[in-house]
């Protein structure tokens, strides 16, 4: 089966796809760039149509393409003289882990990423082909300078420190804003979607994209095509709204992960953050449906993924079984325990979160304060090279070179140090060995992403016989471990039965170390085998797999949706619609407003004939013209349909003779101006104020920005100018207030658009329709013509009043022309939407100057 891939929106929009038995493109999107620089044209050529080298494998299969800036791989350049290159796979790379979770048999998997070694332009064509063939990957090569600005550049000056909540404060603290690296990270971005675009069956293939350096990816993916099933997963934190909304490019780095179908995350806590920032910059709200959080992004549904990564049991207990490991383990016993020591074990990358000269400071502490521990208790500190460059990590391992000295000249004796620092790199045996013997782990990060550290130190301490004899202990002893972690460490949540504290707090981590030594057997083993069950059944498989069958979940209404790309550059989002809700064409209703005789045109208010933006919600004199033209053809009978008081619908109104109002959603309705206001429904005196309006009073004192309006029938507590946040959980908590106060009057409590709003029962906008379609019905005129327009959920009861009077065949003329429209592209009865009240207003103008026309040949003849 050959791979194709499309780029031409138009089609897609349209729905024509080219021809299946299309000839093979021979031009094939570079590799490389041969020029170091920025790729500034964001938009490709919509006539290009690139096929893939690589053919699925089995048509039977699902194909997942894992998308990383580095490849699973290690390079190394042959040295027994012949020239080129040999690749094995990294055994310790998550994505390889990943994939053995997933499992052979049922999924394919390619790789698309970077190699950790520079590779030259004659050497490119070569390797591509071998790691394609051999290890089904697809290397991105990146000229050095542009890799330089790329990821040193804007992910470690920029992105890196920020997402771990490291204000730019002065160029020294992370740096500030450069705009030319951000040009290079876009453009790296554009040539991994280009490597993706050459391999990819758009129409199959799912694609996973792994981390921060890739955040704008998706969109130029759905940009390539609409369609495509993508899910993107961050693993490090994300920052709270106040210290994102500092970043530049703030708004495109959030459209482009919501052109992702899916977005993960390892904790609720970055996923709420990322919620938030969506909420306050861009005005999306999220909403949980059957335990799946998701949002509504022009017709899309974007999921979000909160499960933490977990560990590769297999490698990990493989690497336990190695003689290499129980010799370490050897060594490791008759250096410390033996020798009447015991050892703390602390494993972290050498850069400015990972917490190790606060960890260094609370050993310190911990031997001033408990003395008696002073020649008993030793702290390994492994301390892996850090993966970023600059002053920052110089200053770090400076000062913990001087804090690490200054402890051992002050505490030690001889042959005793109680901080032993092994900054050299250790083998993955070495580090477990460290893991076995270790009486406690010690993850002190200020701010970190999941961190694997205590996962695999669990699994280390269960450990296997040989270890249990190696170790002195008889295999039906219970295990036990002990863990002193960070609360602000990604995998803190899942371990509850760990020892968590504030690395800030100097004092309550020594405090901690102590508890970890002193604690009983018994409890120690209890901690353990609670950790182990954990960590053990949700290991990296579990995590890949449930990703996986969510991305799934969240991919399948694919077909059901017309998609078209809109927008430029990297503010580029697809619109998804049903198949049956489409745009309202301005020449399709204008056609049938002209051919019919008896129209009945009802619109909202708010939100439709006026911006919900509005300070000044009177309606303009445009407005009222447009109005009284509609009213004064005779073949036409217009409503406004508003949450406004009667009084107010009056006053801004009194110019319209003939214009028909319905104010309270419905509760007062008036066919002209010159006749009485009607009640629609019966309703008895509103002696339930006085029990709403206090609740309301309380909530309004304590959400500042939030107000009361007192109608004649319905009370209204607005947010709109509140904080969004706080003012929807609000919300919330005063529509189950007045639920519960209000349970045995006759009035319903229902939530709006930044409102909670108390009526009497059976009041809705649906009454009004269904009194205006019988209205017309008992005089002989049966509409032929039916427009309804609003833009939120009380006018969703009008669109079913109208939708199921077309059903029923009541009150409609046969073969009646209905256009029931939304406002916006959103879920909605509605067949039709116009994108906002500027087009709803284009729309009414073109009806009302063919009306005039209509009226002055009337008047002419």
């Amino acid at each position: 089966m050959v791979s194709r891939s499309y780029s031409n929106l138009l089609d897609l929009a349209s729905g024509e796809l080219p021809s299946p038995s299309f000839t093979r493109m021979t031009r094939q999107i570079p590799r490389i760039m041969t020029v170091a620089g920025i790729i500034s044209d964001l938009d490709d050529d919509p006539s290009e149509s690139v096929c893939s080298d690589l053919s699925s494998s089995s048509i039977n299969h699902d194909r997942l393409i894992i998308v990383a800036n580095q490849l699973p791989i290690k390079s190394h350049r042959k040295t027994d003289g012949s020239r080129g290159w040999s690749f094995s796979w990294d055994e310790n790379s998550l994505l390889l882990q990943l994939k053995d979770g997933l499992g052979d048999d049922e999924i394919d998997v390619i790789y698309v990423g970077c190699l950790k070694e520079e590779i030259y332009p004659n050497e490119q064509d070569e390797v591509s082909q071998t790691l394609l063939e051999t290890f089904k990957c697809v290397p991105t090569f990146l000229p050095p300078e542009l890799f330089t600005r790329f990821y040193h550049g804007f992910c470690k000056q920029h992105l890196w420190p920020l997402f771990h909540y490291m204000l730019p404060l002065s160029p020294d603290l992370g740096g500030r804003f450069n705009r030319s690296l951000w040009q290079a990270y876009v453009s790296v971005n554009k040539i991994f979607a280009d490597r993706i675009m050459e391999v990819i069956n758009p129409e199959d293939d799912f694609v996973w994209i792994h981390d921060y350096h890739l955040m704008v990816l998706p969109t130029f993916l759905r940009k390539r095509f609409n369609r495509v099933k993508l899910g993107f997963f961050l693993h490090s934190p994300f920052p709270s709204s106040e210290i994102y909304k500092t970043l530049p490019v703030r708004e495109e780095l959030l459209r482009a992960l919501l052109n992702s179908d899916l977005i993960g995350f390892h904790t609720f806590d970055y996923a709420r953050h990322f919620l938030s920032c969506c909420s306050r910059l861009l005005g999306i709200s999220y909403e949980s449906k059957r335990g799946y959080i998701s949002l509504e992004y022009y017709g899309r549904t974007v999921s979000i993924k909160i499960l933490p990564v977990g560990i590769h049991m297999r490698q990990l207990q493989s690497v336990l079984n190695l003689p290499e490991t129980e010799l370490k383990v050897s060594e490791l016993v008759n250096r410390f325990r033996d020798q009447g020591k015991t050892m703390l074990l602390g494993v972290d990358d050498l850069d400015i979160f990972k917490g190790i000269s606060l960890k260094l400071l609370a050993m310190e502490q911990l031997l001033i304060q408990h003395p008696e521990w002073q020649g008993k208790v030793v702290l390994v500190q492994i301390a892996n090279p850090a993966r970023g460059t600059g002053k920052d990590v110089k200053e770090v391992k400076v000062e913990t070179y001087s804090t690490v000295k200054r402890i051992n000249e002050t505490f030690g004796r001889p042959g005793y140090d109680p901080v032993i620092l092994i900054d050299e790199p250790l083998k993955f045996y070495e580090r477990v060995a460290y893991y076995v013997a270790a009486e406690c782990c010690l993850v002190t990060a200020v701010r970190d992403g999941m961190n694997l550290i205590p996962y695999e130190y669990i699994i280390s301490r269960q450990g296997n016989e040989q270890l249990d004899k190696v170790l002195g202990l008889d295999p039906s002893t219970p295990k036990k471990s002990m863990l002193v972690v960070s609360e602000f460490i990604g995998c803190s949540p899942s371990l509850s039965g760990a020892v968590r504290v504030n690395p800030w707090n100097i004092d309550a981590v020594a405090d901690a170390m102590d508890c970890a030594l002193e604690l009983s057997e018994p409890e120690k083993q209890m901690r353990h085998e609670k950790h182990y069950k954990y960590v053990s059944s949700h290991d990296v498989g579990y995590w890949a797999r449930s990703f996986f069958q969510d991305l799934e979940r969240t991919c399948k209404d694919h077909v059901r949706r017309r998609c078209w790309g809109i927008g430029f550059g990297l503010s580029f989002r697809v619109v998804a619609l049903d198949l049956n809700f489409r745009k309202l064409s301005m020449e399709h209703i204008v056609s049938a407003y002209k051919r019919t005789t008896t129209r009945a045109i009802l619109l909202d208010y708010d939100g439709t004939l006026m911006p919900q933006s509005s300070i000044d919600k009177s309606p303009t004199p445009e407005t009222i013209e447009m109005l009284n033209t509609l009213c004064r053809d005779k073949n036409n009978m217009v409503f406004v349909v508003s949450a406004k008081s009667r009084t107010t619908l009056g006053e801004w109104f009194a110019d319209c003779e003939k214009l028909g109002l319905a104010a309270e959603h419905g509760c007062f309705l008036r066919l002209k101006r010159d006749v009485e206001w009607e009640t629609c429904v019966q309703f008895e005196e509103c002696g339930w104020k006085q029990n709403a309006e206090p609740v309301m009073t309380l909530y309004t004192e304590t959400t500042d920005g939030s107000t009361i309006e007192d109608k004649e029938t319905a009370l209204v507590w607005s947010y709109e100018d509140a904080d969004p946040d706080f003012g929807s959980c609000q919300a919330k908590e005063l529509l189950d207030h007045l639920e519960s106060v209000l349970a045995n009057e006759p009035v319903t409590v229902k939530r709006g658009q930044s409102s909670v709003e108390v009526k009497p029962q059976g009041v809705s906008k649906g009454v009004v329709a269904k009194r205006l379609l019988t209205t017309m019905q008992e005089r002989g005129m049966s509409p032929d013509f039916v427009v309804c327009i609003g833009d939120d959920r009380s006018d969703e009861d009008m669109f079913e009043v109208i939708t199921s009077s077309v059903a029923s065949g009541e009150c409609i003329a046969p073969r009646a022309e209905v256009f029931a429209c939304t406002v916006g592209n959103k879920p909605s009865k509605a067949k039709y939407y116009l994108d906002d009240t500027v087009e709803i207003a284009r729309l009414m103008r073109g009806l009302a100057s063919v009306s005039e026309q209509s009226v002055n040949v009337l008047a002419f003849e």
